[in-house]
This record gives structure tokens, C-alpha cells and sequence, in this order.
């Protein structure tokens, strides 16, 4: 009998009835960006917000767009984020053997999970991974934007950026990996200040900058992680979407923060490779 993880935010975070919820994201998709599909190479890694659909959708949406061209050629993603109610040490897998949405079942990549069983910084925590929503929100968005994949996710608490991108290292692949981090930015901050510190976030990201903290960015230890692997691979950053909850759907005065960005093989590289 396998485990599933059942969804835990579904009919909060964004609709529990699989119909409203697919054609919400579909929309949040076809509005995103127009031509993105055409788009050359799809992206290797995508960093994403996990708030409410109604708050930042439209912003995971940007990018989740540019996965249109790739979706029968994506067979595996590596989902990170972060740790909201368990604390764990390391990067905690689920334990389960699939990931269940209103849209479906997930499987666990159970070779993936295996390759990096041997790390030290790798455990296994069932219970981070129950309520953990900075994962969960992105699973309909994969299932509407890809094919048939399996998914590698982990719940990251206290590590260094080197141990996560040692872990990114181990799953990096070729075409068939895709690499999601799900961050918000800057948390209950007022809408201007927010917007500055956003702004010098995203550049840091852009730059590969690895030192972004957590009051940067809750999301910041995967984050760095993936910006020292993105350094090692020369991967090209490319801002997608910026805004905060008081351009959608929340108060100005306590606002947070999201940003989608891809991050796509150089040009030259991806030349050489073929």
C-alpha cells in the first residue's frame, strides 16, 4: 500500500474542487505572458512565490509560462521551499511515495530520492512536509504546465547554501530536471519599504548574489543554494514578475513580497551541448 501525502491547503490556499481550481490556473497561465512558449531554451530552474493564489498566482503564473515549450520533455522536478511550521536540520524528504492534489496524484521520485539518501544533510521528515504549504501551492500549476513527471520535494530548515547546492548537484540532470524554488520576498514590511528592499533583493538574485537572507526572502536557504549552483553551471537569470500583496489582493500598510525569475543555460552553452 503506498503513501500519499494528501493536499493540506487545498480549499484555503487556493480552490479544493479540481474543476475551479484547474481553470483558475489555466487562466493565471493564459494571462501570464503572451509568446512565452516560444521562448528558447525552457528555463532550468524557476524560483516562484507560495502565498494565496489571490495574492501572488498571477506572479508563479509568469513563471511557470515559460515551461509551455517543455512540457512533454520535463520528467522530473526538484521542489524546494522552506519550512513553515516543523523545523527540521538539513533537507527533509516526505517519506510518502506520492503527493496528491485536487488535480491528481504525484509520484515520488523514488530514484532521485535514493541518489541522495547518502548525504548527511538529507532526512526524512513526515511531519515538516503535512501542513507545508510553500510546496504544496506549486504542485497544480506543475500538473496543468507539464506532462507525466515525478517529483523530488524537500522542505528545507537550517543548512548552508553549500549543502543545498550540493543536493541541487546530485539531481542537477540534463533537459529532463527541472529545479523550482518557492520563496516569497520581504514579509509585513510597509508597501514602499517593501518595494526597496524587494528591489535590491531581486539584483542580488540576479547578480547570483548567495548571502540573501531570510528577511529577504523566508525561501533564502534554498535560494542561495540554487544561486551557488547557477554560478557553477552559468545559468542566466531573467526577472519575470515583481509585486507585493498590496498590488493584488491585501492591505498596503502590512505587505509581502513575491518575484518569479528564470534561470535558463547560456546561450553558448547550450550550443556547445548539442
Amino acid at each position: 500500500m503506498s503513501l500519499v501525502r494528501p493536499p493540506a491547503v487545498a480549499g484555503t490556499f487556493y480552490p479544493g474542487q479540481a474543476s475551479v481550481l484547474l481553470n483558475d490556473v489555466t487562466t493565471l497561465l493564459t494571462q501570464a505572458r503572451p509568446g512565452a512558449n516560444l521562448r528558447e531554451p525552457a528555463p532550468k530552474a524557476l524560483i516562484v512565490p507560495h502565498a494565496g493564489y489571490i495574492y501572488s498566482g498571477a506572479t508563479a503564473a509568469r513563471a511557470y509560462a515559460e515551461l509551455a515549450g517543455a512540457r512533454g520533455g520535463i520528467r522530473r522536478v526538484v521542489l524546494l521551499g522552506p519550512v513553515h511550521r516543523v523545523p527540521v536540520r538539513g533537507l527533509a524528504l516526505p517519506g510518502v511515495d506520492a503527493f496528491a492534489t485536487p488535480l491528481g496524484r504525484i509520484e515520488v521520485d523514488q530514484d532521485a530520492v535514493a541518489a541522495i539518501a547518502h548525504l548527511p544533510q538529507v532526512v526524512v521528515s513526515r511531519a515538516a512536509h503535512a501542513q507545508e504549504h510553500s510546496l504544496e501551492v506549486q504542485l497544480p500549476f506543475l500538473q496543468a504546465v507539464l506532462d507525466d513527471f515525478k517529483l523530488v520535494p524537500l522542505a528545507v530548515g537550517d543548512a548552508t547554501p553549500a549543502q543545498v547546492a550540493e543536493v541541487l548537484e546530485a539531481l542537477w540532470g540534463g533537459d529532463e530536471t527541472l529545479i523550482v524554488i518557492s520563496s516569497d520576498l520581504s514579509h509585513f514590511l510597509p508597501y514602499g519599504t517593501a518595494q526597496a528592499v524587494d528591489s535590491e533583493t531581486v539584483q542580488n538574485m540576479m547578480q547570483l548574489n548567495s548571502s540573501i537572507t531570510h528577511h529577504q526572502a523566508c525561501g533564502g536557504t534554498p535560494v542561495n543554494g540554487l544561486m551557488q549552483a547557477a554560478r557553477q553551471h552559468h545559468l542566466q537569470p531573467e526577472l519575470l514578475g515583481l509585486c507585493n500583496s498590496g498590488d493584488t489582493a491585501g492591505d498596503k500598510s502590512r505587505v509581502v513580497g513575491y518575484a518569479a525569475l528564470a534561470f535558463r543555460q547560456e546561450l553558448s552553452d547550450v550550443q556547445i551541448s548539442h
